[in-house]
């Protein structure tokens, strides 16, 4: 077992007040000691099922009436019959109906009068026995719910936050969707935890940006922080469809019929451009950072390449530098739940930080690891902090080699170019398996094999200054791990796992709603190099996020890209190595000319944190043997991403 250390908090002495009330009010009457763990006292079978249509305050599909969105209930009986109140579990999602929740592609069922039967995933099966409620919102313009679907705007938003404003008494809702009786939320004491994965963890990140009270804790899972970030790459475009294609394909069939408005609205102030426009500017929850009140559980497969992990970078640093309370989980697998990677250890978890964060339990959560990082397939350490305590950013220069093309990767400032001639036909693993043979589509700079590990942890940024041939052109860079190694097979289309025919049951079931799940394993791949971090722009994009402009041919640019967060170790043994590019296939959009483009090394640099900053860096590469023969690497291939809408 690993040493239990402190996980870094920012409580105020009156929360830590009212958490002991809480733990106090729900403790059995006969208990000696304070609570530790709930227990699945309560009859899932008996459970109360029902459904509530909120108003949300808007009209958006314009019929004159406001909105009303739909919020199906999974609560225990025992509590209400005692005059108990129970905390809730709320998951908030446009998936219900069109795609289905989880591994198993889980949608909501429902009998003949309308109640749920089924409640995709695990929460409402383990957590109603243990005192908890499970609410499963369909957000606005999905499944049951009026509306209209915005993506990740005002709609979808205030949608699940009317729902968190119900259960704290500031909000009307009914017992049907249209007309009904109003119904109250007498049942809840109000604290409210949000989770979900992918759109679902995106609408909790959003909601906590509001500040809403009553929502306690998050659980973003593989979450986007700006939509922004989501299409675009600093100006380069990441996928062929837009928010407008993306809500066209979840949306009810009312919402088809009456929100075709909306719809433009998202086309129109989307431009394929890149242009940075107040449409994202209204979805960017990183800017709200410091409006959010709930505690922050964080979830993310580092080689996610659906929602990249420059969401959850960004979005971690803006809530340090609030003092937000924090927890995180850094996977090897790209978009996918842990449920289906780390199952045992995530139930236990996720329950331990609930039932400390809700029902204000003393369990000591709060005092171990901040983050748990897989470090290979299914092997995890922990980290006091993160990024952990002296991580330095330490600045790393590309100079040119005996070769065109393969340089050297160190601390000093070197004179020089580099040329490559932009290939739309290759992508980073094209590049990366070529690293140490000249070829014309990329520049590489490799350190000499390390004699000591080296820990990166963080966010990287490269600055790169180059003249282009042509009016228009990206740039990739892309850090790599140049040494053999097993990895989570994260291009395969399950990113990371292989899922068995036998099942294992976490919480209760009844007929229509099974606790039992298929069991996984990872599924890995053998290769010679792995792609760490990696970051794309559009050049033209340089002096503006706003306004993109044409370049002039010949003249020198200088931009700096903003590359995705990861955590990872460079084994001694193995080398470092940033490529600089043109258009990364499947991954960015190529530019309207194939330009190539002249890199000047003495105006170009990586900032990358590094555990130990420059001393590390210099102690992992003194000595350092001879380099490999030139060969070619064998890698995985980046996955071809679904070039319409996230996966679920």
């Amino acid at each position: 077992m690993p040493n239990r250390t402190r996980m870094t908090l920012w409580r105020t002495p009156a929360a830590a007040v009212v958490a002991t009330l809480i733990a106090a009010f729900l403790a059995p009457a006969t208990a000696q000691a304070a609570p530790r763990e709930s227990r699945p006292v309560y009859s899932y079978a008996h459970a109360i099922r029902e459904s509530v249509w909120v108003d949300t305050g808007l009209d958006e599909d314009g019929d004159g009436r406001g909105d009303r969105v739909a919020a199906d209930i999974v609560r225990p009986s025992e509590p209400a019959r005692q005059g108990r109140k129970v905390p809730v579990v709320m998951d908030a999602s446009p998936y219900y109906s069109c795609c289905g929740r989880g591994n198993e592609s889980q949608r909501k069922t429902y009998d003949a009068q309308g109640h749920v039967v089924q409640m995709p995933l695990f929460y409402d099966n383990y957590f109603v026995p243990r005192g908890y409620a499970f609410v499963g919102v369909d957000l606005a313009g999905t499944n049951r719910s009026e509306g209209c679907v915005d993506v990740g705007g005002r709609s979808d938003i205030l949608s699940a936050k009317a729902v968190i404003d119900w259960l704290n008494g500031r909000a009307r809702a009914y017992s049907s969707r249209t007309g009904g009786t109003p119904v109250k939320a007498g049942w809840t004491n109000g604290r409210t935890g949000m989770i979900g994965k992918s759109w679902d963890g995106t609408i909790a990140n959003g909601v906590a940006a509001t500040g809403v009270k009553g929502l306690k804790t998050i659980v973003p899972i593989s979450a986007i922080s700006s939509w922004y970030d989501y299409y675009f790459a600093q100006g380069a475009p990441l996928y062929d469809g837009g928010p407008d294609e993306l809500a066209g394909y979840v949306e009810s069939a009312d919402a088809q019929a009456h929100c075709a408005d909306v719809r433009r609205r998202l086309a129109d102030g989307s431009p394929r451009s890149g242009d940075w426009t107040s449409l994202w500017t209204e979805r960017n929850y990183v800017e709200d950072a410091a409006k959010v009140r709930a505690s922050v559980f964080l979830v993310h497969g580092m080689q996610d390449l659906n929602v990249r992990t420059k969401h959850f970078g960004q979005w971690w640093d803006a809530l340090a530098r609030h003092g937000v309370e924090r927890k995180i989980w850094l996977s090897q697998t790209g978009h996918v739940d842990p449920f289906d990677y780390r199952r045992g250890a995530w139930v236990d978890t996720l329950h331990r930080w609930f039932d400390h964060e809700l029902l204000g339990y003393d369990n000591g959560i709060d005092r171990e690891p901040m983050a748990d990082v897989e470090r290979h397939p299914d092997q995890w350490v922990t980290s006091a902090a993160w990024p952990p305590h002296g991580t330095r950013t330490t600045v790393l220069h590309p100079a040119a080699g005996s070769r065109a093309g393969v340089g050297t990767l160190g601390p000093r400032r070197a004179a020089g170019t580099e040329t490559f001639t932009d290939d739309p036909a290759l992508s980073e693993t094209d590049w990366a398996a070529h690293l140490t043979t000249p070829t014309p589509e990329k520049a590489g700079f490799l350190t000499e094999p390390l004699t000591h590990g080296l820990r990166l942890a963080g966010s990287a940024e490269v600055t790169v200054t180059a003249t282009p041939t042509t009016a228009s052109a990206h740039l990739s860079a892309v850090l790599v791990d140049v040494g053999p190694d097993t990895i989570r097979d994260y291009a395969d289309s399950a990113e990371g796992i292989a899922t068995l025919p036998r099942r294992n049951c976490w919480g209760e079931s009844t007929a229509g709603d099974s606790a039992c799940f298929k069991a996984t394993r990872a599924k890995t791949a053998a290769v010679d190099y792995t792609v760490v971090s990696r970051g794309w722009a559009d050049l033209g994009h340089y002096g503006s996020a706003a306004e993109g402009v044409p370049l002039t041919p010949g003249r020198s640019y200088t931009m700096t890209l903003h590359l995705a967060a990861t955590d990872h170790v460079v084994p001694a043994g193995h080398r470092l190595a940033l490529i600089v590019a043109g258009t990364d296939k499947d991954l960015i959009d190529p530019p309207s000319t194939r330009p190539t483009l002249t890199v000047d090394l003495s105006r170009t640099a990586a900032k990358v944190p590094l555990v130990g900053g420059a001393a590390a860096f210099d102690r992992a590469t003194s000595g350092g043997g001879a380099a490999p023969a030139p060969t070619v690497l064998k890698g995985v291939h980046a996955p071809h991403p679904d070039r319409h809408v996230p996966t679920p």
